[in-house]
């Protein structure tokens, strides 16, 4: 049992939507709807995927702004953030108009994430892992099976999220990768927010914010 992805760069920030499903069901989850919604429609047809549920790691404009149109679409729910990032869902119409892009729509989700939860696609069990930092409320997805995990903005190849959003915190965010990701193996494969893919093992030991070399450990 495993899943497949797809990643479908979106918006002008090129925010990386993902789509996955279980290989035995081909039920699947698009990861962060953040716009430009007839190409991840495109994608959801190209592989034959029967969309399950909308999974959302934060609230970020280019993560979040077709959230309540492509649930309303394929009628399915929404699962994700925390719910600290409420205050982050209310704003997408504010800053959909401030950032130029089509018009964003507040949501609901159906059900609001916690550390510890677990969500289900097809066959295939997810870990969610709540990892403040970039927002207070975003929320990581990992498949323990596959070694693969969607984690949005926290951490990037070579880099790590931003803090200097409101409601940010650097300090939560080290902590969030240190202690809630990296110990989840140096073999996982992770898709971030933006850009390439890489493995937790590779920025444990490489990446100049959070490796064992950048905060003195090991």
């Amino acid at each position: 049992m495993g899943i497949k992805c797809a990643v479908v760069p979106v918006t002008p920030f090129q925010q990386n939507c993902s789509v996955f499903w279980c290989e035995e069901t081909m039920k699947g989850a698009i990861v962060d709807a953040g716009g430009d919604l007839d190409r991840v429609k495109q994608v959801i047809e190209r592989y034959k995927v029967i969309p399950e549920k909308l999974l959302v790691t934060h609230s970020h404009l280019d993560h979040a702004s077709g959230v309540a149109q492509l649930a309303e679409d394929l009628d399915v729910p929404i699962e994700g953030p925390h719910p600290d990032d409420q205050f982050l869902i209310d704003a997408l119409p504010e800053q959909a108009a401030k950032y130029g892009f089509p018009p964003a729509r507040s949501f609901t989700p159906t059900r609001w994430l916690a550390h510890g939860d677990k969500v289900t696609v097809g066959n295939v069990v997810l870990d969610v892992a709540h990892c403040p930092g970039h927002t207070p409320g975003h929320v990581v997805f990992i498949d323990p099976a596959t070694r693969l995990a969607f984690v949005g903005d926290v951490l990037f190849k070579g880099s790590v999220g931003r803090s200097d959003f409101p409601r940010g915190n650097h300090e939560h965010l080290v902590s969030s990768i240190r202690d809630r990701l990296f110990p989840l193996g140096d073999d996982i494969t992770f898709v971030s927010g933006h850009g390439e893919t890489s493995t937790f093992g590779f920025e444990r030991k490489c990446n100049p914010y959070v490796s064992d070399l950048a905060v003195g450990a090991g």
